[in-house]
C-alpha cells in the first residue's frame, strides 16, 4: 500500500507543477487549441474556446511514469515485464498524439496531418503492442470478466491478440471521443485508475485467494500494476486543478491516446477484458452516441439525426445544460459504472474466498 501511495503522492505533486508550467509556456508561445467550426460541422458553441493551451496530456504521461518509478525506490516492489511493455505502448501512443498535437496547433486547424489515417495508425500499434504483450509474457489468453477462468474461455492465440489489439484501439478512441468538455475525460480516468489500483492490489493482497482455481494466476506482480494505476491516478488528479472549467490547458491527443492506452493494457495484464466495459462505462456512452449517430444519419439518406450533435455531452449543451453540469453528471455516472465494476469484482472475490473455505 505504500508503494501506490508514493507512486500517486510523487506523480500528483509533479503533474500539478508541471501542467502549471506547461499551460504557461504554451500560452506565450500560442500554442492554444484550434475548434472546429460551423463550416467542419463542429462544436460551434466551443469557439471561445479557442486558443486555450493544449498538449497537456504531457504533464499526466511524464508525472505519472515519474511516480512509478520513484515507487520503486521503496525496497520490496520489483518492475514486471507487463509493466514495462504497458509503459512503451502508452509512450508510444502518446507520442503520435503529441505529434497531432503540434501539427493542429502549427497549421491552426482541428485537424492535423494524421486525421484521416489516425484510426489506422492507432489500430497497427495496438496490434502490434497486443502481439508482443502476449509473446513476450505469460498473459492469460482467456477471455475475463473479474479473474482467468470467468468465463474462462480460452482463445487460441492469433484471436486472442486481435481482440486484445481491438480493445486497446477502441480504448484510446473512446477517451480520445471523451475528451472534449473541460475535465471531463480526466475525472473519467482518474476513476478508472483508482478501480484498476483496487483491483490489482487486491489480486496482490490476497494472493492466496486469488491463486485458488486459477482466479488470478495470470497476473505477472500486480502490485507493480496497482502502482502504475495509483501513478496516473494521482497525475490525472494533479492535472484536473488546471483543466477543471474553464480550463487553463486542455490535455490533447497526446494525454487521451496515452491514457487510453493504459487504461486497455491494464484490463488485459488484470485479467479484466470484459470489465473494462463498466469501467470505462461512459466513454463506451461517449464513443457509442458517435457510432450510433453515425449509423442513424446513413441510414436516413443523410437527412435525420438522433442527437443534436455527437457525442452525447454535445447534445446535452446544446439541450440547455450548462458544461459545468454535464460534466458533474457525467462524473456521476462514470463514478456509479466504477462502484458496480468494483462491486462485481469484490463479490466474485468474497464468493472464491468462501469456496476455498
Amino acid at each position: 500500500m505504500i508503494a501506490l501511495m508514493i507512486a500517486g503522492a510523487a506523480s500528483m505533486a509533479l503533474s500539478l507543477a508541471l501542467t502549471r508550467f506547461l499551460a504557461r509556456f504554451f500560452r506565450t508561445r500560442g500554442r492554444g487549441q484550434p475548434i472546429l467550426g460551423k463550416e467542419d460541422l463542429g462544436p460551434e458553441h466551443h469557439m471561445h474556446k479557442q486558443g486555450t493551451p493544449t498538449m497537456g496530456g504531457l504533464a499526466i504521461i511524464t508525472a505519472a511514469f515519474f511516480g512509478w518509478g520513484v515507487a520503486h525506490v521503496r525496497p520490496g516492489l520489483a518492475f514486471s515485464n507487463q509493466a514495462l511493455i504497458m509503459w512503451i505502448g502508452v509512450l508510444a501512443m502518446a507520442a503520435m498524439g503529441l505529434l497531432d498535437d503540434y501539427i493542429k496547433v502549427t497549421k491552426r486547424h482541428n485537424r492535423g496531418i494524421f486525421w484521416k489515417k489516425k484510426n489506422v495508425l492507432t489500430f497497427l500499434m495496438s496490434m502490434g503492442l497486443a502481439w508482443w504483450l502476449v509473446s513476450v509474457t505469460n498473459i492469460s489468453k482467456t477471455l475475463s470478466l473479474t479473474r482467468a477462468d470467468l468465463p474462462g474461455w480460452r482463445l487460441p492465440t492469433i484471436v486472442y491478440v486481435v481482440l486484445a489489439g481491438l480493445i486497446i484501439w477502441a480504448t484510446t478512441n473512446a477517451v480520445n471521443v471523451t475528451d472534449g468538455l473541460d475535465g471531463l475525460a480526466g475525472g473519467s480516468a482518474l476513476l478508472g485508475f483508482l478501480a484498476f489500483a483496487i483491483i490489482a492490489y487486491w489480486s496482490f493482497r490476497y494472493h492466496d485467494v486469488a491463486a485458488y482455481r486459477f482466479a488470478y494466476g495470470a497476473t505477472v506482480n500486480p502490485l507493480d500494476l496497482a502502482a502504475t494505476a495509483a501513478a496516473f491516478a494521482g497525475a490525472c488528479g494533479g492535472f484536473l486543478w488546471f483543466n477543471s472549467a474553464p480550463a487553463s490547458i486542455i490535455m490533447g491527443d497526446v494525454g487521451a491516446l496515452g491514457i487510453g492506452a493504459a487504461l486497455a493494457l491494464l484490463a488485459l495484464t488484470t485479467n479484466t477484458q470484459l470489465l473494462l466495459v463498466l469501467i470505462c462505462g461512459l466513454n463506451v456512452m461517449e464513443a457509442g452516441s458517435v457510432a450510433v449517430q453515425m449509423v442513424v444519419f446513413k441510414a436516413s439518406g443523410r437527412k435525420k439525426r438522433l442527437f443534436k450533435m455527437s457525442p452525447i455531452h454535445h447534445h446535452f449543451e446544446l439541450s440547455g445544460w450548462p458544461e459545468t453540469k454535464v460534466i458533474i453528471r457525467f462524473w456521476i455516472i462514470s463514478g456509479m459504472c466504477v462502484a458496480a465494476a468494483l462491486a462485481l469484482f469484490i463479490g466474485d472475490f468474497t464468493r472464491l474466498d468462501k469456496l476455498r473455505r
